[in-house]
């Protein structure tokens, strides 16, 4: 599905079919991180443990660990979490070759400087999340953003069948961060494309606020140890990601080509569902398929 200023101008597929999002749920955290930024819950630069008493930081390594560093995915916290170890994604990317130390975690850095994609983490921020707005995060968003922008209700949000947990005497699911293991955001594309375009208008729907400028600002800006990463929001800085498109683009990113791009240079948000456009060079790298798209898209806006 293709909008431009808000106008759809092409869809094609069943746009309506719930699907599986996979990581494009971690974009999803953000945005009810962002609710509760804008209530006042937290602020990005205090220590989680300072509002989350759970034991989940209180390690010396984890105490130092601030919010804006799980938002970034730089966090390094270790721990177990619904019987998974941080230790299962600390080492995505590494110690991959054949010498001694493959597969092996690598040693921990200091909290702040080292990026990582690891789910672990990302299901930790969920669960810090959940304490903090003390009700479930499919409610949160449900009645902050997703019903006030005329979402239908066929979307979900799932947790793991071991990730129920007591908040405030109540038992409630903690939902994960993608479709590792299970659980995750399933949802229409017409649905992602309205989370798209509440994005595209910084946080404005039909001129009523749900996220702040300012949230949005700060979850598009650059992480300062890898570039094309914000707030669990992936960034195109220097046009690294996709070549084709404007550095300002950025998106909701998941397994099996889910893709939600937001263009605020040509107002276009475009949804993406098992994007294949391989050819006999055997491009099948990820951003390759969707920058080669987004090219043919750009040339004709």
């Amino acid at each position: 599905m293709i909008l431009k200023s808000g106008r759809v101008v092409a869809e094609w597929g069943d746009t309506e079919r719930v699907d599986h999002c996979f990581s494009c749920a971690k974009s999803f955290l953000s945005v009810v991180g962002g609710v509760a930024w804008d209530q006042g819950r937290f602020e990005l630069g205090d220590r989680v443990a300072d509002d989350v008493d759970d034991g989940g930081f209180d390690s010396d390594h984890n105490a130092k660990i601030t919010w804006e560093q799980l938002f970034q995915q730089t966090s390094e916290w270790e721990g177990e979490l619904f019987d998974r170890p941080d230790s299962v994604d600390r080492n995505r990317g590494v110690g991959k070759t054949d010498g001694p130390g493959k597969d092996q975690p690598r040693e921990l850095e200091e909290p702040g400087t080292f990026w990582e994609y690891n789910d672990v983490r990302i299901n930790r921020l969920a669960l810090s999340l959940l304490r903090l707005h003390a009700k479930p995060l499919p409610r949160v968003l449900a009645h902050e953003v997703m019903d006030p922008i005329g979402a239908s209700r066929t979307w979900e949000w799932h947790g793991y069948y071991n990730s129920k947990v007591d908040v405030e005497g109540t038992t409630m699911e903690s939902v994960s961060g993608g479709g590792h293991w299970g659980g995750g955001f399933w949802s229409s594309t017409k649905d992602l494309a309205r989370a798209g375009h509440l994005m595209l208008n910084d946080g404005e729907w039909d001129g009523k606020r749900l996220l702040s400028e300012a949230w949005v600002e700060r979850a598009t800006d650059p992480c300062d140890v890898y570039e094309n990463y914000g707030y669990l929001l992936w960034l195109n800085t220097n046009r690294t990601l996709w070549p084709s498109a404007p550095e300002s683009a950025y998106a909701f990113l998941g397994h099996g080509q889910n893709v939600v791009w937001i263009d605020p240079e040509h107002e276009l948000v475009v949804v993406l569902r098992w994007l294949d456009l391989a050819d006999d060079r055997d491009e099948r790298e990820d951003q390759v398929n969707q920058d080669r798209f987004l090219e043919k898209l750009l040339a004709g806006v």
